[in-house]
């Protein structure tokens, strides 16, 4: 069991190895692709292990907890494990075409699976400390890929990304380091019952207010959401999908995890500040969105309107709630990720971002238009595609508790996103192209097209099934949340005795 909780992390740094050492030769894509199968059926051995066993614990170097390093998954942590590893997998593809030999030679492919280590590493930690040290791997990747290749709107986004996320990491180790002064551990089950033992509960909420800042940060939440729409257009377009799948969901899962695990002591004040941030980030996303003429620069600041769904169904703390919470991470990384390699599509054929100076898609590659209407509409809320089934547990878990604002906030900021997903439909699908038509996707190579087009269908697809077929992934939410909401068996696999 210990090879399987470690094998999604250590697959990529074994690939990230010859991935560097080959970085000059063809090689070395070829090599990431490789990786990302192996972790893709490493993900689903662990998911197999955890749908039938439970929750999964092993302790490295057999010593026990909380004394050593834990690995742990409930289905909360093996799902996002096998969603890391979809991801990448259609991201390290789509590179195959995307990403060109000189950012390739200076590394490219290894800070990918770095980037992809310190994802999984975080998922499956136990441990609050070396949640914090998988950050810092995350961190470090992430800036890489941000600025290499050094062009200057790269390295201006990528100062303000680091910067703030610095900032994040400094209060993270604050919290950790009062946490620890007050309960003497940093295991995260064992947290669960120690910090039933603080006298002082006051402090302890304050530390749990610092948490909601330095996760909020990772997350990009209000108001500390600005870093993101300002570097994530800069790269090159499967360094933005990556990102835009991924790196704010540990944030996410961060704070899914902390505060069902160990700040449960006063709910009524920390998840009512988490109701408040996730009805603002609702809204100022979705009006940053809104603002924005470029293609990329309309999705990020969606990223940020999404996470607020997500922090909602923490901050309602039913059942269902929490349900939703699982299901829109599940379903808006696929999407996401998706609508970033559509824009490269959009961009590749037409050679811009600027919704002003392209057009004419839907005329000249019909094909594209479908790939870009699926993950488009889901986002938006339409039925039957996942992203109704997501609003639609969220908005009625509001109703069941006669939350009706925030209900109300949700609806109506799905509203404002069918309006800017219109006008990318508007702009650069429907009306036609200033410099006359466009050029067909039949223009690019064939081999640069398969790469381009596979991964895009592959996630459409995807997101079609859950949208169709939505049963068994409400079931698995469900199982997932009601671990979420009893940690008995977290922590008994954990520390090895029912609490």
């Amino acid at each position: 069991m210990s090879w399987l909780l470690a094998l999604p992390i250590v697959l990529p740094f074994l690939t990230a190895v010859p991935a560097f050492l080959l970085r000059d030769r063809g090689a070395a894509r070829w090599i990431s692709l490789g990786g990302c199968v192996l972790l893709l059926a490493a993900s689903a051995a662990l998911m197999a292990a955890v749908w039938r066993e439970g929750v999964v614990a092993a302790q490295m170097g057999d010593w026990p907890a909380p004394f050593g390093i834990t690995l742990v998954a409930d289905l909360l942590s093996a799902v996002m494990v096998v969603i890391t590893a979809i991801t990448g997998l259609a991201v390290a593809a789509y590179a195959l075409a995307d990403i060109d030999t000189r950012r390739e030679a200076l590394g490219y492919h290894a800070l990918f699976q770095i980037l992809l280590a310190g994802v999984c590493g975080a998922f499956l930690t136990g441990d609050i400390f070396n949640l914090y040290v998988w950050f810092e791997v995350m961190l470090i990747a992430s800036f890489g890929l941000l600025v290499l290749g050094g062009d200057k709107a790269q390295l201006d986004g990528g100062i303000k990304y680091v910067t703030l996320n610095l900032v994040s990491t400094a209060l993270f180790l604050a919290g950790i380091g009062l946490l620890y002064g007050m309960t003497g551990t940093l295991n995260m089950a064992d947290l669960h019952l120690a910090v039933r033992e603080v006298e002082n509960t006051g402090l302890l909420t304050v530390v749990a207010v610092m948490f909601i800042v330095a996760f909020g940060v990772k997350a990009a939440v209000f108001p500390l959401f600005f870093w993101l729409p300002a570097s994530y257009h800069t790269p090159p377009v499967a360094v933005s999908a990556v990102f835009a799948g991924l790196l704010t969901k540990v944030g996410v899962y961060a704070l899914i995890r902390t505060f069902t695990l160990i700040f449960t002591h006063d709910t009524g004040y920390t998840h009512g500040l988490l109701l408040a941030i996730a009805g603002l980030t609702m809204v100022t996303g979705v009006l940053g969105a809104a603002a924005q003429n470029e293609f990329r620069k309309i999705l990020s600041f969606h990223i940020v309107s999404q996470i607020g769904y997500m922090v909602l169904g923490l901050a309602l703390y039913t059942p269902l709630a929490l349900v939703g919470a699982v299901f829109y991470l599940v379903h808006h990384i696929i999407v996401k990720a998706n609508l970033f390699l559509v824009s490269g599509l959009s961009n590749r054929l037409t050679g811009s971002f600027d919704l002003a100076r392209i057009g004419g898609l839907y005329k000249s590659s019909p094909l594209l238009a479908i790939l870009f209407l699926v993950p488009a509409f889901s986002l938006a809320g339409f039925p039957p595609l996942s992203g109704f089934w997501a609003k639609y547990l969220l908005v009625k878990a509001s109703l069941d508790i006669e939350a009706y604002l925030i209900a109300a906030t949700a609806l109506v900021v799905g509203i404002l996103t069918v309006f800017s997903m219109t006008k990318i439909w508007a702009e650069a699908f429907w009306k036609p192209h200033p410099g006359g038509a466009a050029p067909a996707l039949a223009t690019i190579a064939p081999a640069d097209r398969a790469a381009l087009l596979a991964p895009v269908a592959a996630l459409a697809g995807l997101t079609v099934v859950i949208g169709l077929y939505p049963e068994p992934f409400v079931g698995f939410a469900e199982r997932a949340a009601g671990q979420l909401l009893d940690p008995t068996r977290y922590v008994a696999a954990v520390l090895g005795r029912t609490p």
